[in-house]
């Protein structure tokens, strides 16, 4: 008897190796993948401009024309600038230097620089700034009456794609972009209103990877409601996928897009990070500084393969205290 409905995804042609470049952008989703990939030795650009939940604050940030900070959109919040393009973690005391801030973080993202872009849509909610035709990426808890809420049609986010399409590819015509809906429930806007938004991201989605050769879809939102189906699969606030959930569905990400050399990779580097975490009693007892012996011999192994600058290290560094006890 099944107890589950696990979702069958096909292997992807769109295969990440060991020395692919990935930038992730979007919800907090694009945090958790972006990630594990590093912690898997992947180079890897994780949500550069803070956690974005709705498409069209994506697309305007990736585009490459958009080059600096727009100037109207600077806020002044309890004596702390903000920019209601980027996410609250971008702050300043000062406007001038939030500016300088944001305008290097945008200089920072060349998308001619990456194999794969991995974009995680929250919402189809958006919050339109009155002052400005501009929808605002974070309300930075101003007043909400200082914005107009909407939502977003399937039309809007395909056609707002297209434009950042247009002007990524010309740059890097052979960039990978995969997009998926997050499993994060928005749950502030409503159980039924979570519903429908979450249904517009995914037949925008539909569209889009069936309308561009480069665009894949990957159904973390389905593998979280469907074969996760169980609250035990949240955290506490019955919102965010927990750690369970979360490996889950990276575990299918990667038999999906992983290369099988990366498939292989994978094991010896899992084995190697388990060992990493080991605490004696005793760093200088003989067994111990074996083991050290050990996981060095296995880290020079791979150091041709990914950069283990910082765990070679780290192992090098409880060896020379055996040896000038």
């Amino acid at each position: 008897m099944e107890f589950r409905t696990p979702i069958k995804i096909e292997k992807s042609p769109f295969q990440i190796q060991l020395q692919s470049k990935v930038l992730t952008v979007g919800s907090c989703f694009a945090q958790v993948i972006g990630q594990k990939l590093e912690e898997n030795k992947i180079a890897t650009e994780v949500n550069p401009f803070g956690t974005l939940f709705n498409p069209m604050s994506i697309f305007k940030l990736l585009n490459p024309n958009y080059q600096q900070a727009d100037e109207r959109l600077f806020v002044q919040h309890q004596q702390t600038w903000l920019h209601y393009d980027f996410h609250s973690q971008f702050f300043a005391s000062q406007q001038e230097s939030l500016k300088e801030l944001l305008n290097d973080s945008l200089a920072k993202i060349q998308i001619q620089q990456y194999d794969l872009l991995v974009l995680t849509f929250g919402t189809a909610f958006v919050h339109q700034l009155k002052t400005t035709p501009s929808y605002v990426a974070n309300c930075h808890k101003m007043p909400a009456s200082l914005f107009e809420k909407d939502l977003l049609s399937v039309k809007d986010i395909c056609k707002k794609f297209a434009e950042l399409h247009k002007a990524i590819t010309e740059l890097n015509p052979s960039l990978k972009i995969i997009i998926t809906v997050s499993p994060v429930r928005h749950t502030k806007e409503g159980l039924a209103e979570n519903q429908l938004s979450k249904s517009i991201l995914r037949t925008a989605c539909h569209y889009l990877s069936a309308d561009y050769e480069n665009v894949a879809y990957f159904p973390s939102y389905e593998i979280m409601i469907d074969d996760l189906r169980d609250y035990r699969f949240y955290k506490a606030d019955m919102i965010h996928p927990n750690e369970v959930a979360e490996q889950y569905i990276f575990e299918q990400f990667t038999k999906t897009y992983f290369s099988d050399d990366l498939q292989t990779f994978l094991p010896k580097w899992q084995q190697i990070k388990r060992a990493l975490t080991h605490k004696p009693f005793d760093i200088t007892s003989e067994a111990h500084q074996k083991f050290l012996q050990n996981v060095l011999k296995q880290l020079e192994g791979i150091e041709n393969q990914v950069d283990i600058s910082a765990e070679k290290q780290q192992v090098l560094a409880q060896i020379v205290k055996e040896v000038n006890r």
